[in-house]
């Protein structure tokens, strides 16, 4: 009976471990298919490039806060507080009020704001933080009036310039105008292009299919000023949003760019010290042939630069370009080797003097200024790789100084660098001279007669 009672006990165990596993597994099946559903019910993410727009990190920001800033209209929600933009706040209300009438007449304002809301999780994709403290309303109606204000902006400053008569007392003002177009190039105030891109072209493109430019030319126009090589928009042409335009029309074509390697310019000879022995500068035009960033050093001795500004907006432009390639193109930053090679061409004023004369800078600030960008600029850059054709023209500057110096070549040099520059200084240092020598004649007389 015992034997039996305890077979019996055994089989109802194992009866109740086969149920409990067999419960176990229609849980882990409902749960499976619950997880299954969820992600089948994701919207894929349209057109997202995911993360491009980034928050200036600290080391680069410190060192002039200012450049990564907007000054007069917040775009996107890194800068949505700031108090002293909120001004053109009311202005894009404006805009939207008279878009919505003037341009979008093929759409209404709620299936503008559903298609804004199903790309809503894409936008925020692109931000390198999340914002959750931004609602989903608060969020869509930010890209709605951000993406209009830009549209309505852009199409206002084409050549036929249909600004309404109560705009002309504001938008119209040059300040105004010229800090928009400054605040649109700055890497955190950006919004995605593709979402403009797709706004423009159900409103505007949808209402007048004939009577506008695409989204593209129309950037293109606005931002011309930069594109100095007169690139045009083709099919592959990839645009993560304005800032990262600017950087591309700065680029030379994919084919004329040089490879990276591990090799760094650690020292170089300033723009001065060069001309001591014998260096020369030619100033090259910006071309479709040439970019900014092509430097050329030949065998005749030569330094072949291309031509550029130096002023007020130029340290903006720089910073800007040089964080998008901080956080985003680290392994293509060119144009972060370009200002690397100018810190060591520019040391001291002398320096940009050379440069001026030489008419490679064409609009230049005070010396104090401009070598204080330009060492300032580059000083918090963290890189281990280099445009190897900047780094074989570093080494080639330094073999050309090394095989042309002497002491008397750089007296030479010296001499007439700060005292025969013109022939009137020359026809002036000679005069003092001969002065000097007449007036040591003299006192030698002098003291003889004694």
């Amino acid at each position: 009976m015992g034997e039996s009672a305890s077979h019996q006990e055994l089989l109802q165990d194992h009866e109740g471990n086969i149920a409990n596993s067999l419960m176990k597994e229609n849980e882990h099946d409902l749960l499976a298919n619950a997880i299954t559903k969820t992600l089948e019910s994701l919207k894929p993410l349209l057109e997202s490039p995911g993360i491009c727009i980034y928050k200036v990190p600290d080391p680069l920001r410190y060192s002039n806060e200012e450049a990564y800033t907007p000054q007069v209209i917040s775009i996107g929600p890194f800068h949505r507080e700031n108090k002293k933009l909120q001004a053109m706040e009311k202005f894009k209300l404006r805009y939207l009020k008279s878009f919505m009438k003037e341009r979008a007449t093929a759409i209404n304002l709620e299936d503008l704001v559903s298609t804004i809301k199903a790309a809503e999780e894409s936008v925020r994709e692109c931000y390198s933080e999340t914002f959750q403290s931004i609602c989903s309303d608060d969020f869509v109606e930010m890209i709605l009036l951000d993406s209009i204000f830009i549209i309505e902006f852009f199409l206002r400053n084409l050549p036929r310039k249909d600004w309404m008569p109560s705009d002309q007392l504001a938008t119209l003002k040059p300040w105004l105008r010229s800090g928009m177009e400054l605040d649109f190039m700055l890497l955190e105030n950006q919004l995605p292009f593709f979402i403009i891109q797709k706004i423009y072209e159900i409103t505007v493109l949808a209402s007048f299919p004939t009577s506008y430019p695409s989204f593209i030319d129309l950037t293109f126009q606005l931002f011309s000023r930069y594109n100095l090589q007169n690139k045009s928009p083709c099919a592959e042409l990839n645009i993560l949003h304005f800032a990262d335009l600017v950087r591309f029309f700065c680029l030379p074509p994919p084919e004329r760019q040089q490879e990276r390697g591990k090799k760094l310019l650690k020292e170089m000879h300033s723009a001065t010290q060069l001309a001591e022995v014998g260096l020369k500068f030619k100033w090259v035009d910006i071309s479709s042939k040439c970019s900014q960033l092509d430097l050329k050093f030949t065998n005749d001795g030569v330094l072949h630069i291309p031509r550029f500004d130096w002023n007020n907006t130029s340290e903006l432009y720089a910073r800007n370009l040089i964080a998008i390639e901080q956080c985003h193109y680290p392994d293509h930053a060119y144009v972060t080797d370009y200002y690397i090679l100018l810190r060591y061409l520019i040391k001291t004023g002398k320096d940009v003097d050379l440069l001026v004369r030489e008419e490679i800078i064409t609009d230049w600030l005070d010396d104090t200024n401009s070598t204080t960008f330009v060492s300032k600029l580059c000083g918090n850059i963290v890189y281990s790789s280099m445009n190897a054709n900047y780094h074989s023209i570093g080494e080639d500057l330094s073999k050309f100084y090394k095989t042309r110096v002497s002491y008397f070549q750089i007296l030479w040099a010296t001499l007439k660098r700060d005292y025969f520059r013109t022939p009137w200084m020359g026809a002036s240092t000679i005069a003092a001279v001969i002065l000097l020598v007449l007036t040591v004649i003299q006192t030698g007389c002098s003291l003889s007669s004694l």
